[in-house]
């Protein structure tokens, strides 16, 4: 069950900032005559019946998912990453079969629980969220939390990582490492057991689904057999508020309530 926000323990500046994300997403007005709990799923499929999808995936396994690391120095011997959420979290703290690695470099690294209510999934971390130790740092991760809180679940009920550990702003992986890329991720999101996934930004998008943000928004997809939702990055809607509209509606979608 997703673990719900404690509405009524909010300080006053936690909810002005939760009523300013509603109503910068539009939702400020009466929409129908009764009142709705718009923090709370309808019940219904998540994918209707007959509805296209892009991935169709078996479901995942660390068994059924290949042991290719990323390629390691000439003459070092690879390493196969560990098949327990706990170690996996410590390989990816110590292990240099990683994209972007570099010796003695800062790592962003995930946190939160496995089998989480939801799964926030971006790509290179920036040297801000590096610097903080986290996927999703400063500014961003504040508004981040307040997304999960308008849809009922607590920060600490989300499980948060990264297409990497290592920042690297404008990097472009080869072929090779994008797929060694996406199976670490996929082998992440296997151990981790989310019930959700939420894509954040375009390079997620790229990696998992195979499409740019654009084509991938707005519905719904599985991976693995996990429901999962493309949506703006939290940075982006800081530096463009209008599109929190759009990005209210993709979570809505991901908890299976859109009007």
């Amino acid at each position: 069950m997703m673990q719900a926000v404690d509405v009524n323990g909010l300080s006053r500046a936690d909810a002005a900032a939760l009523l300013g994300w509603w109503i910068e997403a539009g939702v400020d007005v009466p929409v129908a005559e009764e009142p709705r709990d718009w923090r709370k799923a309808r019940h219904r499929p998540l994918v209707p019946e007959g509805e296209a999808r892009n991935v169709e995936a078996a479901a995942l396994s660390p068994e059924t998912l290949p042991q290719q690391p990323v390629p390691r120095a000439e003459g070092e011997m690879p390493r196969p990453r560990p098949d327990s959420f706990e170690a996996f979290h410590e390989w990816l703290a110590q292990s240099s079969d990683l994209p972007l690695f570099r010796a003695g470099a800062a790592r962003a690294l995930p946190h939160g629980p496995r089998e989480a209510a939801v799964m926030l999934l971006t790509g290179i971390p920036t040297a801000e969220d590096v610097a903080e130790g986290k996927p999703i740092g400063g500014a961003a991760w504040q508004l981040a939390t307040r997304m999960l809180a308008a849809i009922g679940i607590a920060p600490e009920a989300a499980y948060v990582a990264a297409s990497t550990c290592f920042s690297g702003t404008g990097t472009r992986f080869s072929p090779g490492e994008t797929e060694a890329c996406r199976e670490t991720v996929l082998a992440q999101i296997a151990l981790a057991a989310p019930r959700r996934l939420l894509l954040l930004g375009d390079a997620p998008a790229r990696l998992l689904i195979g499409q740019p943000l654009a084509e991938a928004r707005g519905r719904l997809h599985r991976i693995g057999g996990i429901p999962a939702v493309v949506t703006f990055h939290p940075r982006h809607l800081l530096e463009r508020p209008t599109d929190k509209a759009l990005a209210w509606r993709d979570l809505l979608t991901l908890i299976g309530d859109i009007a």
